[in-house]
């Protein structure tokens, strides 16, 4: 038997928080964990990013949420996604906490059932800054089998949930190590056989112009030929999970942005310093705001030279420096070209990539394993939640 109840029904208390004047120094940094909506994820919260302190708390709206608790997010980026807090904490007022009556619902069943429910809760979020409030929040309908089930509902969900975080903490482990190796390998400057030559020594930098993309590319929904813009340009890889193109453009105007196998992507303008490498001929041009880079293959292995831009030693030594230089805070084709590169023999560069490539292999078989594996709790979930 499932009853529908609403979220006050469920519940001992559902608040939202509050936040200390920020005028006083002294009502932060101390003792009392003080999470923000920001922090709210569909995740398990073990502990705050922030602290307050007891006369903070005394002199706001804060109030103690209890281990064990629901949080949902309220307004922000995070509107409407929820969490489990599993330590006493307080909380702003973009937090609301649902304390779940333990004799009706079990706080991990109601979690999973709103993180399920969560575009249907965003959905019904207002105004222009698209938030829910109190009143919203307890009228969510809920459905409440027994407690037997409940219990028997969130021990598998859980054993997923498991498994997903353990996923997540190889990956982090794992890309650790890789950032780690890559740096130490990468740091060459000074090294016997080591020369250190500028981009454009061995290498052809250019961008689309202002006037080339405003008269000649048209963007379009569907097609096959794609502006790849910096929103493409991701960690070393391309993203095109957005991506705009460019059929009906004037393609006899823009032969100084086609891309080529192996020429690689540089960011110059926004989030600077993101890099990728094509793979594939007569597919993309560049868009605005993207640079790009022809290396002489006889002097450089570009998946090596992909490695350099991404290490700690290259962003400190030469993008930094370049971007302090700069009252706009973007890079110039002309500084890019004066970027310095390690060049260690060819057969040293490609001895270098593969210990890399190796990492880089191992973190996306464990990313394609979280992925399935993030598709079957859904599915899970989805089907364990659903009631007649």
């Amino acid at each position: 038997m499932v009853e529908w109840k609403t979220i006050d029904d469920i519940s001992k208390n559902v608040f939202a928080g509050g936040t200390p004047s920020t005028k006083h120094e002294e009502y932060y940094d101390g003792d009392i964990p003080w999470i923000r909506s920001g922090e709210i994820d569909f995740n398990t919260i073990t502990k705050a990013e922030r602290n307050i302190t007891k006369e903070g708390y005394n002199n706001s709206s804060a109030k103690l949420i209890r281990s064990g608790s629901v949080v949902m997010a309220m307004t922000g980026a995070t509107v409407a996604k929820s969490a489990i807090v599993e330590f006493e904490t307080s909380a702003n007022q973009s937090v609301c906490a649902i304390e779940t009556d333990e004799s009706v619902a079990n706080y991990k069943y109601v979690y999973f059932y709103l993180s399920k429910e969560y575009f249907k809760i965003k959905s019904s979020a207002q105004g222009a800054l698209t938030s829910l409030n109190l009143s919203m929040i307890k009228q969510i309908e809920i459905p409440v089998p027994s407690l037997e089930e409940q219990t028997r509902i969130v021990g598998i969900l859980d054993t997923f949930t498991s498994a997903i975080d353990n996923l997540k903490e190889q990956i982090a482990q794992r890309r650790k190590q890789y950032e780690y190796y890559r740096d130490q390998l990468l740091d060459l400057e000074g090294k016997p056989g080591v020369e250190m030559k500028t981009i454009g020594d061995f290498g052809d930098v250019t961008k689309l112009a202002g006037f080339e993309f405003t008269e000649h590319v048209i963007y379009k929904e569907e097609g096959k030929i794609i502006a790849l813009r910096g929103l493409n340009v991701r960690n070393g890889n391309l993203d095109l999970s957005q991506i705009k193109y460019i059929d009906g453009s004037n393609f006899e105007k823009l032969g100084r942005s086609k891309l080529l196998i192996n020429d690689m992507l540089f960011t110059y303008v926004g989030t600077i310093g993101n890099v990728a490498l094509i793979n594939e001929d007569d597919k993309y041009y560049l868009a605005p705001n993207v640079s790009r880079i022809r290396f002489d293959c006889n002097v450089i292995i570009p998946r090596f030279a992909l490695y350099v831009f991404m290490s700690e030693y290259f962003h400190r030594t030469q993008i930094n420096k370049f971007l302090n230089s700069s009252s706009m805070k973007n890079l110039s084709m002309e500084n890019i070209r004066k970027f310095k590169l390690p060049l260690p023999p060819l057969s040293e560069q490609q001895r270098i990539v593969s210990i890399l490539d190796t990492f880089e292999a191992s973190i996306q078989n464990l990313e394609a394993q979280l992925k399935e594996r993030e598709k079957q709790y859904e599915y899970y979930r989805n089907k364990l939640l659903t009631f007649e």
